[in-house]
């Protein structure tokens, strides 16, 4: 990789740029292949992959069903790394082609949901604003976290994720720019954390799950094995957040859903009933 590159004056797309995800990058939107969505027997039916955004679904909806929401779901998998979601069935519900994507069958038409905090707050409105605080000054605070997670993670992932662990070539660059932004991001929760449980305060929220499932990740060590690099150690208050919220089985199942790599015993790549989780 030449140190003196010069950008031209209009990029093109000549080849794959290479690292992990190369092979399905493309600077274009739309299908590249018919491929029909299977529909199972719940009014939602949920195509996802057990990614950071993808398991802040699952989780919601394990946790809608311990709580005695009639959420029952039918979960199938995209193999992003195999294009999946360049299918024309998925096309149709997320024009953006990224997981998750949500149909909601008990709507007429059916309904379509993309993007991860849009799917949280449409279920939870679904069912009686559950996991969204009834106080409008905790609602609003949920609401800034949620926000600032969908505005944040994109330098954890698609920033220090990348560079770090994907990336072809070690860039030392851009390597301590990102982790320079993570380790602030992680330290703007340690703070935040420091005289409260939650994130917005007195309840466990639509914005614990979708911080959890990103930067929960980090710290507990699942993600980019950065764990030592990142010292997440330091960060005492987001630690022992992360651990509260990993303890709690709808958490630990969510985790589970459309997930096809690691131990046997942590996968379900479909999940279609609670009975599906006992063979594990």
């Amino acid at each position: 990789m030449a140190e003196d590159y010069t950008p031209p004056k209009v990029w093109t797309w000549e080849k794959p740029s290479g690292g992990t995800f190369a092979s399905i990058n493309r600077p274009i939107a739309g299908p590249t292949h018919d491929k029909a969505l299977p529909v199972g027997q719940h009014p939602l039916q949920l195509h996802s992959l057990a990614t950071p955004n993808g398991i802040k679904v699952t989780i919601l909806l394990e946790e809608l069903l311990q709580a005695g929401h009639a959420a029952d779901y039918d979960a199938w998998l995209i193999e992003i790394g195999n294009g999946d979601q360049f299918g024309s069935g998925f096309v149709e519900v997320n024009p953006n082609s990224k997981i998750p994507a949500l149909m909601d069958h008990s709507q007429t038409p059916p309904q379509r949901v993309f993007e991860s905090a849009s799917i949280l707050l449409y279920l939870a409105e679904k069912f009686g604003g559950a996991f969204i605080p009834k106080d409008p000054s905790a609602r609003t605070e949920m609401l800034s976290w949620l926000f600032w997670q969908m505005g944040s993670a994109p330098y954890l992932g698609g920033g220090f994720g990348h560079f770090y662990k994907y990336a072809p070539v070690k860039i030392e660059y851009a390597i301590n720019r990102f982790a320079m932004e993570v380790k602030r991001q992680l330290d703007v929760l340690d703070r935040h954390l420091a005289d409260k449980d939650w994130m917005a305060g007195g309840e466990y929220s639509l914005a614990d799950i979708a911080i959890w499932s990103w930067y929960g990740a980090v710290v507990l060590g699942r993600s980019y094995g950065a764990a030592e690099f990142l010292d997440v150690e330091s960060y005492k208050n987001l630690m022992a957040w992360a651990k509260r919220i990993d303890a709690r089985p709808a958490v630990i199942r969510g985790r589970m859903v459309n997930r096809n790599w690691g131990e046997a015993s942590e996968q379900l790549p479909e999940r279609h009933s609670a009975a599906d989780f006992d063979r594990l």
